[in-house]
């Protein structure tokens, strides 16, 4: 505890400069904006109103109350980003999760980096770091590409560079836009991964994906079980469940064969065979020493 209340109290001093209306600073070029920009700055929370760019919609409720669980042991660690707006008034750029734990806990201030930037700058800014995030659904991330598309006119080169993912990549999230809008929802509930959906994708009448993702949770079918149906239908105009391969049945010769062959190497002995009684039987070994032991007794070495 004591050693998150001196962490937090770093940035008192720069809150005080920046109360005092005669350091109102609103550019770069401001007196004493080297002081505060950049550095961490303890806020009041009432003065930092909410994002109206922040991509993210829907917030864990468990997770936040992990959070703020432990922002009241430790403070809040990773300060959150803010832009000035006028003389103590800010704008959440990013954090908002930890800006969220901290108001339900009561705390007054929170530890913050103040940036100046215009709302393009700020969206920018807000979609980017939202999408570095480790803990968002694929169906999120495409929303923000999409965002910065729309809204900041980059294109997806440009992207590439903003956010240090290959183009492919991104092109890829895209797609999963062009999902039905039921299926897109099954993917942030986390009923299918994007692998899913980047196989139904290929498929572009809307009822059909609709058929395929009801077959993929009724069947639970994996990746590339939901690719094999999706090349079926390409194929057949037919959404059917490939069967699933079934383990050829060991001939008795074989079964009362493998317990010989398993006492005479040492070793558990795997043997497959094919519909035409041909065969192969798989010799494990651990080390070098144990190769040159069974490749004795393959010679008949003594």
């Amino acid at each position: 505890m004591a050693k998150a209340t001196k962490k937090q109290a770093l940035g008192r001093g720069l809150s005080a400069l920046l109360k005092d209306p005669s350091n109102d600073i609103q550019s770069v070029q401001d007196k004493n904006a080297d002081k505060v920009i950049g550095n961490i700055v303890e806020l009041e929370l009432d003065a930092i109103e909410m994002n109206p760019f922040q991509p993210r919609t829907s917030f864990n409720e468990e997770a936040l109350r992990e959070l703020a669980s432990s922002i009241k042991e430790l403070g809040v660690i990773q300060p959150i980003t803010v832009r000035k707006l006028g003389f103590e008034k800010y704008q959440l750029v990013s954090g908002e999760r930890r800006f969220r734990a901290s108001k339900s806990i009561g705390l007054e201030t929170i530890p913050a980096y103040i940036r100046i930037a215009n709302d393009q700058e700020s969206l920018e800014m807000a979609l980017v770091e939202n999408i570095q995030r480790q803990d968002l659904d694929p169906i999120e991330i495409a929303l923000s590409y999409q965002r910065l598309i729309d809204e900041i006119q980059l294109t997806q080169e440009q992207m590439s560079e903003r956010v240090g993912k290959k183009r492919s990549t991104i092109a890829n999230y895209l797609r999963l836009l062009k999902l039905d809008p039921i299926i897109q929802t099954g993917m942030r509930d986390g009923f299918l991964s994007m692998g899913h959906g980047r196989a139904i994708i290929n498929i572009e009448d809307q009822s059909i994906q609709l058929d395929i993702y009801e077959k993929i949770l009724a069947n639970k079918l994996s990746v590339r079980e939901t690719e094999a149906l999706v090349k079926n239908y390409n194929s057949t105009n037919e959404v059917v469940i490939p069967k699933k391969a079934t383990k050829e049945e060991l001939p008795k010769y074989v079964k009362k064969g493998m317990a010989a062959f398993s006492e005479y190497f040492g070793h558990k002995i795997d043997v497959k065979i094919s519909s035409n009684g041909k065969g192969k039987i798989t010799i494990p070994f651990h080390s070098e020493e144990d190769f040159n032991r069974i490749k004795k007794l393959v010679q008949g070495d003594k």
